[in-house]
């Protein structure tokens, strides 16, 4: 059974997880990874969610202020191993719901277009494609999305 906790970016399960997603960032990212890693600093989070499968991180994600009413989606990263359970749509979820209890309103993020994975899901999830925001308008390599919870 899956268990999460909600945590900040000091809790070392999430800083592990984070380490193992740059990494496959790198290789997806190729050439554009440094510029997206610029804006994925994981140092000073302050809503993190950790999932686990008895003792072992298996998955993360967090949020943070974007915009008035509106928190943005950083880090989301299922381990291989655990992927294909639902692991990723249950952090979602506890994401919309941290949100929600923060009295906002909407979550947006970004994800590459080279992240078929990440687009199924945000799209299973409800989230729509908008507009590239911020540092990614104009990145032909990013895709936005949004959703109002």
């Amino acid at each position: 059974m899956i268990q999460l906790i909600r945590t900040d970016s000091q809790d070392p399960h999430f800083q592990n997880l984070v380490i193992e997603l740059d990494r496959y960032l790198a290789t997806t990212d190729g050439d554009e990874h440094a510029f997206y890693a610029q804006y994925n600093k994981s140092d000073s989070l302050k809503y993190v969610v950790v999932a686990f499968d008895g003792e072992q991180a298996i998955g993360c994600g967090a949020i943070k202020p974007y915009a008035d009413s509106v928190m943005e989606v950083k880090r989301m990263y299922v381990a291989p191993v655990a992927r294909g359970k639902g692991v990723a749509s249950i952090i979602l979820q506890e994401l919309e719901t941290w949100t929600r209890e923060l009295a906002q309103q909407k979550c947006l993020l970004e994800t590459g277009v080279k992240q078929l994975e990440a687009i199924r899901l945000y799209q299973k999830n409800g989230y729509q494609v908008v507009p590239n925001y911020g540092q990614y308008q104009g990145m032909a390599n990013s895709v936005c999305f949004e959703k109002s919870v």
